[in-house]
């Protein structure tokens, strides 16, 4: 009996000891992770503040009475309402595609949507700048026809798209290859036509899901450098994005101005923050693929 009870697998409780890191271990590594967020985002956001508020409410908000800054934002916020949309409907129908039917080429089209996220973003513009460019490929032919692709809104507009257009489509790809096709198929058997299935089942199922991928894509679109700069001329009133126009005050020794513009892109990823947290904490088991599907 008792050469039984020995080779009977010990308790959970009592192999505890063996899987679990010491107390001055989990503390070490605590205080790593927490030293790592201090150094790197607390207090940045520290001095972003701090020196954005250096001369007072004045001083900050005539930061944002200047023609340039108004035109930076309203800039910025153009780009983003007609990037995001955008993303949006292409990230449906890349996701639908890919996650509901099987079709020839479909690895590749799952490859060319993690494209920018293996390209520098600041390659991604000089491209656009040598398709749309004056001397570029095309860009000869749209500037003799009267189109304005490079250093104006359409070329700003072309190269944010390329470097979100991949946030919405990853996250509804997983979801809703977890989801699969039964609710779907379910609903064409009882007659229901292809675009009622995917407004009255498809969307509401991956609703928290593309909410998150939108939230994520508008971050980026409205604080995206790299791939602006290049394609936009640093034309002051007219081409410069927020990040832009911080970048330009900067160099310019108004640091006042700069952090409080720069303030703006913080609190936009504060908001981000709290969305995103809020979202996974609340509609956790709907991002992850939903636990009642």
């Amino acid at each position: 009996m008792s050469d039984l009870s020995a080779a009977l697998p010990r308790p959970v409780e009592s192999q505890l000891s063996v899987v679990t890191e010491r107390k001055l271990v989990r503390w070490v590594a605590i205080g790593i992770a927490l030293a790592f967020l201090l150094l790197f985002l607390v207090l940045p956001l520290i001095v972003v503040f701090a020196e954005a508020f250096k001369r007072g409410l004045a001083g900050y908000f005539a930061a944002f009475q200047e023609e340039d800054a108004l035109s930076a934002i309203g800039l910025t916020l153009t780009v983003a309402a007609i990037a995001v949309p955008l993303n949006l409907v292409f990230g449906l129908a890349a996701s639908w595609a890919i996650a509901k039917f099987e079709f020839k080429g479909k690895s590749l089209l799952i490859t060319l949507i993690d494209l920018p996220f293996s390209v520098s973003p600041v390659v991604s513009g000089l491209i656009y700048l040598l398709l749309f460019g004056a001397q570029g490929l095309w860009g000869s032919w749209f500037m003799a026809h009267g189109i304005k692709i490079a250093f104006a809104l359409p070329g700003i507009v072309l190269a944010t798209v390329f470097v979100t257009f991949p946030f919405v489509a990853r996250q509804l790809i997983p979801l809703m290859q977890e989801q699969g096709t039964t609710e779907e198929e379910a609903a064409l058997t009882l007659g229901a036509s292809g675009w009622r299935t995917f407004l009255t089942v498809t969307l509401p199922n991956i609703k928290w899901g593309l909410l998150y991928g939108v939230l994520l894509c508008n971050a980026r679109a409205m604080g995206e450098f790299g791939a602006v700069s290049v394609v936009s001329g640093h034309i002051r009133g007219l081409t410069n994005t927020i990040p832009l126009h911080v970048e330009i005050l900067y160099n310019e020794y108004n640091f006042v101005a700069a952090f409080a513009v720069a303030s703006l892109l913080a609190c936009l990823a504060l908001l981000t923050l709290a969305l995103k947290s809020f979202l996974e904490w609340r509609h956790g088991a709907d991002l992850a693929g939903g636990a009642s599907h």
